[in-house]
């Protein structure tokens, strides 16, 4: 008996069939394939002449394990349990040596009754392979971040430890210093971290309200000036309107934002906050440095994981700030500033128009 669900002959299912976008294959009750398209032809290694409607699976799936073993060895979905309904994700490997990911449904006509046919779905493995080349990123990027502070911190405590009693007041409070320094961009880099993690899984708590945009600005200027030699100005229009943000976010972007100009860019620094009209009512935050600015055919990878542009730092910020930003239903765009540096606009809502 053939299953329904897998009739063969039918040209609209072979139509069908093609237009799915990962491969699939159809077994009948016999181990009969009734059906197979285009991209499961390709990641099986079948040519235009090949034969496979009508053949075994066996002949036409041809997956091994690392150990050899065949996808019909392993599984036997003809022999299995009658309260099994379907096989989970696996990962072989095809002709080619590439990752195949498979998962199958077991067609049973009757409640508990015997398979009558097999729905198999194969997809490539490189998009998990992405994956885990970006957590390898992700890991790398954390331990040459975390190894450069715990270093420092280390060895100061280590001289402290040693040389306490031979060491003057000011020498022993530098130390302290330079460790409660490296403490807090280990802190830092830990809540950037926890961040990445909160947008990339639409976990992120927000608790907006709203907030004196020149205020929370005027703070962030503030405090990055006294750490920095480079001059920072900041022009605040006094119609400027609040914001509807967390607060803490809304200082973390316009943090990050100056923070990679400082640090990335050169010249003076001139930080603009303003009411706009971006087809909303927002309140426009503008961060320009005197650098080379970032090129345009590179504008979008700006906000991209690891975006460092050869010059060291987690490449977290400025995804972060991407994040946060969209979260409370803002804008951030790149152009070129009047001097030729980079121009960071940030247009943030006055009003709530965060996504649903």
């Amino acid at each position: 008996m053939t299953s329904r669900l897998v009739r063969p002959g039918s040209t609209g299912l072979q139509a069908l069939a093609d237009a799915y976008p990962d491969g699939m294959i159809g077994v009948d009750t016999d181990g009969a394939v009734t059906v197979i398209n285009t991209q499961a032809r390709s990641m099986l290694g079948l040519g235009p002449g090949d034969e496979a409607v009508g053949v075994r699976l066996e002949e036409v799936l041809r997956l091994q394990d690392q150990e050899g073993r065949s996808w019909l060895d392993v599984n036997r979905p003809y022999d299995t349990l009658a309260t099994v309904r379907g096989i989970p994700e696996q990962s072989w490997l095809n002709p080619r040596a590439e990752e195949i990911l498979t998962t199958a449904r077991l067609v049973r006509d009757e409640r508990l009754g015997p398979v009558t046919g097999i729905a198999i779905a194969l997809r490539s493995g490189r998009g998990r392979a992405r994956l885990d080349r970006e957590r390898s990123d992700l890991v790398a990027t954390v331990a040459h971040e975390l190894r450069s502070p715990l270093t420092g911190v280390k060895g100061f405590v280590q001289a402290l430890l040693n040389r306490w009693d031979k060491l003057s007041d000011d020498q022993r409070k530098l130390m302290l210093t330079t460790v409660n320094a490296d403490a807090d961009r280990l802190t830092r880099l830990i809540a950037e971290l926890l961040d990445v993690a909160r947008i990339d899984t639409g976990r992120l708590q927000l608790y907006p309200r709203e907030c004196p945009a020149d205020v929370l600005v005027g703070r962030v200027v503030e405090s990055v000036s006294h750490s920095t030699s480079r001059e920072i100005h900041l022009d605040v229009d006094p119609s400027t309107p609040e914001v509807f943000a967390d607060p803490d976010k809304f200082t973390q972007v316009v943090t990050n934002v100056l923070e990679n100009a400082v640090r990335h860019g050169e010249g003076r620094v001139d930080v603009s906050v303003a009411p706009h009209d971006a087809g909303w009512p927002a309140v426009r935050v503008v961060v320009e440095d005197e650098g080379e600015g970032i090129p345009e055919e590179i504008r979008n990878r700006v906000f991209t994981k690891f975006w460092t542009l050869g010059r060291g730092g987690s490449g977290l910020g400025m995804y972060i700030v991407g994040g946060l930003t969209r979260a409370h239903g803002g804008v951030i765009t790149i152009a070129d500033a009047t001097s030729g540096g980079a121009r960071v606009i940030i247009d943030w809502p006055q009003e709530d128009l965060r996504p649903d």
